[in-house]
C-alpha cells in the first residue's frame, strides 16, 4: 500500500461513520417542531453509517425511550426532556446519550465511540450530553440532575 492510500484510509477511519440525512432531519424534526420525544440512533456496519432506528412519539415516556435501549448493543440517542423550573416556567433539553453497556462487543463500542464526536457534531442543539454503561447512569434522577 503506498503513503497516499495510507494516509487516506487513516483520515476516514479517524472521522468515523457518514451520517445518513435522515438522522439529521428527524433531529430538526424533534429540536424545532418536537414532533419526537427521542431518537435511537444505529451504526450500520455494512453501510458504514449512521442510521435512524427508532423514534419516539412526544407522548412517549422516559420508560419509553430507556425500553428502547438494546441491554448488550451499542446505541447513540437524543432525548427531549420537559421539566418546570423553579419559577414555575417549562423548559426542556436536549440530551445526547452514548449508550455503550458493559455487556456490548468491544468492537462495537469502539466503533461507537471513535465516531461520537463527528455524528454529535452534526445534530446542532444538544444540551446535555451523557455517556451510560448501565441503566443507573441514565435513570431519570441522573436526567434530572442534569437540567
Amino acid at each position: 500500500m503506498e503513503l497516499g492510500s495510507l494516509f487516506q484510509f487513516n483520515a476516514n477511519a479517524a472521522s468515523g461513520m457518514a451520517v445518513h440525512d435522515d438522522c439529521k432531519l428527524k433531529f430538526s424534526d424533534l429540536k424545532a417542531k418536537r414532533t419526537h420525544r427521542f431518537i435511537v440512533f444505529k451504526i450500520e456496519e455494512e453501510q458504514q453509517q449512521v442510521v435512524v432506528e427508532k423514534v419516539g412519539e412526544p407522548t412517549n415516556s422516559y420508560e419509553d425511550f430507556t425500553a428502547s435501549l438494546p441491554a448488550d448493543e451499542c446505541r447513540y440517542a437524543v432525548y427531549d426532556y420537559d421539566f418546570l423550573t423553579e419559577d414555575n416556567c417549562q423548559k426542556s433539553r436536549i440530551f445526547f446519550i452514548a449508550w455503550s453497556p458493559d455487556t456490548s462487543l468491544v468492537r462495537s463500542k469502539m466503533i461507537y465511540a471513535s465516531s461520537k464526536d463527528r455524528f454529535k457534531r452534526e445534530l446542532d442543539g444538544i444540551q446535555v450530553e451523557l455517556q451510560a454503561t448501565d441503566p443507573t447512569e441514565i435513570s431519570l434522577d441522573v436526567i434530572k440532575s442534569r437540567v
